[in-house]
């Protein structure tokens, strides 16, 4: 390959050597996603398996004093903008969706903003409290890790209605298979204003390798233990 000394005399750089860095590069990206669906898999069975009894108890508590679904499906965007079904344990109103619309002003991410959090929200129901207060909600969500539409660590998905909203800039987030927490999720939760979400999405995204994903799963546990 032709290039240029600070002479500016032709010489001519070693392929082999290029290609070999390149191949070095895509070798280590490649064990790293390999090593990562590995603790993701071994995680998340481990996990549904040890929370199987909560998860009972749970499930009864919503049923027994709510009497509608326990789960609550919704779709979800994953890498590359496929969307996919996400579960979680329905801590708001059946109608919650419906409702949503009607307080639209009471986002406290602004009116027009992509996200949407409302502090006290009222559809929220009395279980639903205590299940979000202790991350309860988020534990079927271990099954799409399982399944793979999700991982440990990563971005966390998003709502179609909010992609569709995404600049150019903000679908960056979309490159990566989204997970259970991410740097946001530790360091704020969604208090923190979605523009820094996205930057810190990316900066995770630019340096993500396992010794940064375990660190982050090991926060999330006090962090959810503490509320």
């Amino acid at each position: 390959m032709l290039g240029t000394t600070d002479r500016d005399q032709p010489v001519y750089m070693d392929r082999a050597a290029m290609s070999s860095r390149v191949s070095v590069r895509s070798s280590g990206r490649s064990a790293y996603l390999a090593a990562k669906r590995t603790l993701d898999v071994v995680l998340a069975f481990c996990a549904l398996t040890a929370i199987f009894p909560l998860c009972v108890v749970v499930a009864l508590a919503i049923k027994l004093t709510d009497g509608g679904p326990v789960l609550f499906w919704q779709k979800r965007v994953g890498k590359d903008g496929e969307e996919f079904a996400f579960p979680k344990f329905r801590s708001m109103v059946t109608d919650a969706e419906r409702r949503r619309r009607e307080l639209l002003n009471h986002n406290q991410h602004g009116g027009e903003g992509v996200t949407f959090k409302i502090k006290n929200d009222p559809r929220i129901t009395p279980v639903g409290c205590i299940l979000r207060k202790y991350s309860l909600d988020e534990l079927p969500q271990f099954w799409s890790v399982l399944k793979g539409d999700m991982s440990l660590v990563g971005p966390r998905p998003a709502l179609p209605v909010e992609v569709a909203q995404y600049s150019d800039y903000e679908r960056q987030r979309l490159a990566v298979v989204p997970g259970l927490t991410c740097f946001w999720q530790v360091e704020g939760r969604a208090n923190i204003p979605f523009p820094q979400q996205v930057e810190m999405d990316l900066r995770y995204i630019r340096e993500r390798n396992l010794w940064l994903d375990i660190p982050l799963l090991l926060k999330t546990l006090p962090g959810v233990i503490l509320a």
